[in-house]
């Protein structure tokens, strides 16, 4: 065997279980402090507060009494409270029995707390995995900036056409004689005219009004790889530019899309400009279902990476105010997004493969890192919102069917029976499991 020649896969398997795992920590320390903080706010205790299960390797106690601790298998987290027997928040009954001697002690246990309390302290999870979300998005928001208008060119890409007549500080006025002000306005203006290798432009420049030309603005430029993407297979990289495909000239990025949508699968061979040199790359199209702005999923053919302008636009800061509204809004979309491909997995609209399980998860992890910090931080915050969703579905085990058992106790006046919890929690535990092996099945044999 040769032993050297594993090296560089053992280290591709190592950097992407050290970044799931980083991911994983992150969100699911969020969860649990939304847990802990809030039990403590209604006056709940915490007796532990755990990153991970099993042997424990760190530990210290606060001064509230909680011991937090750092455990070996770093799969997860949980916050015991004071009468719970383990993490799911089964009861101690012999805590619980110890004190109904003493009220005060009594109403520092999860199930002794009144109903409001134990209930907030619950939500409160997928709640700080939505806040997380939130946060995230709305700093990466204003880290990035929005775009400036009028439309304005910081720096040009490179072009295998070379340097083009557009220069940084050039604020565009018009395009194919059409007036253009902002990015928006720019891509429907495109959207209706041909794709040549020259496009007239007309710029604001130094106190000056310039008509020149210049290169299609939209060429099959690679901005971005999708993490897992057929490209990403192929070795595409940021900046490449496809020049053609099975010897077909690709002008512009709609006819690589159109080129790629008709594939039906088939392996594409294409001449890919690369830093001045011209290389040959292969790739097979994947079936994607795609969530639909108006609802709904398309299901389409894809390579797994996105386009944009042949030059970067300057960008102006972003308000708090304005970030906020884009981060609440961007997780929204996320929801709705995995609610509705949900939805349509079950009626059998669109391949159960679009669920992912521990491995695919992990691969991704691994590709949004390796794409830069900011790519594995946006990762975070859409993974964060899948948890904080999955947490809060009805069933036994998760948050969602404490809370269902929650509304029972208030429509009711008394909880559920002990018998009942538990012969619900067998059955929640189960159908998670088996949701587990599903999607663990889908990671080792969906294409």
């Amino acid at each position: 065997m040769d032993i050297l020649g594993l090296i560089p896969s053992f280290g591709n398997v190592l950097f992407t279980l050290v970044a799931f795992i980083v991911a994983l920590s992150i969100i699911v320390a969020i969860h649990e402090y939304g847990h802990y903080i809030v039990g403590r706010w209604s006056g709940i205790h915490a007796e532990v507060f755990s990153i991970g299960f099993g042997p424990i390797l760190w530990s210290r106690h606060d001064k509230h009494g909680t011991r937090w601790q750092i455990a070996a298998v770093p799969l997860g987290g949980f916050v015991k409270f004071l009468g719970d027997a383990n993490a799911a928040s089964g009861k101690d009954e012999a805590a619980l029995q110890a004190a109904q001697e003493d009220d005060s002690a009594l109403r520092r246990t999860m199930h002794g707390a009144p109903l409001w309390a134990r209930a907030a302290t619950v939500a409160a999870g997928p709640l700080f995995n939505f806040a997380l979300s939130i946060l995230v998005f709305g700093a990466l928001a204003i880290w990035q900036g929005q775009i400036r208008e009028p439309l304005t060119v910081e720096t040009m890409l490179p072009h295998p056409a070379g340097i083009a007549a557009l220069e940084q500080g050039d604020e565009i006025l018009a395009i194919q004689g059409q007036p253009v002000t902002t990015l928006d306005e720019f891509r429907a203006t495109m959207d209706e005219l041909p794709i040549t290798d020259s496009v007239s432009y007309e710029v604001a420049r130094g106190g000056s009004t310039l008509s020149i030309d210049g290169p299609y603005p939209y060429p099959a430029h690679v901005l971005t790889v999708q993490p897992g993407s057929a490209a990403k297979e192929a070795g595409l990289t940021e900046g490449d530019v496809i020049l053609s495909v099975d010897g077909a000239t690709v002008a512009g990025f709609e006819d690589l899309r159109d080129i790629v949508g008709e594939s039906d699968g088939k392996t594409l061979n294409m001449d890919v400009w690369r830093n001045g040199e011209v290389i040959k790359a292969s790739m097979t199209p994947k079936r994607v279902d795609l969530p639909k702005a108006e609802g709904g999923f398309e299901t389409r053919w894809l390579i797994g990476i996105t386009g944009g302008l042949i030059f970067d636009p300057q960008r102006a800061p972003l308000g708090p105010v304005e970030a906020a509204e884009y981060g609440v809004k961007q997780t929204m979309f996320i929801i709705r997004s995995s609610l509705s491909g949900l939805y349509h997995v079950i009626t059998g609209a669109i391949s159960t493969c679009n669920l992912s399980g521990p491995i695919g998860i992990a691969e991704t992890s691994g590709a949004a890192a390796s794409q830069g910090l900011n790519s594995f931080i946006f990762f975070i915050a859409v993974l964060s919102t899948a948890v904080g969703l999955l947490n809060l579905f009805p069933i036994p085990v998760l948050d969602g069917g404490h809370l269902v058992f929650f509304a029972y106790e208030a429509v009711s006046g008394r909880p559920p029976s002990d018998k009942a919890l538990r012969v619900l929690m067998t059955v929640g535990l189960t159908l998670m499991l088996g949701m587990m092996l599903f999607a663990l099945s889908n990671d080792l044999f969906c294409p």
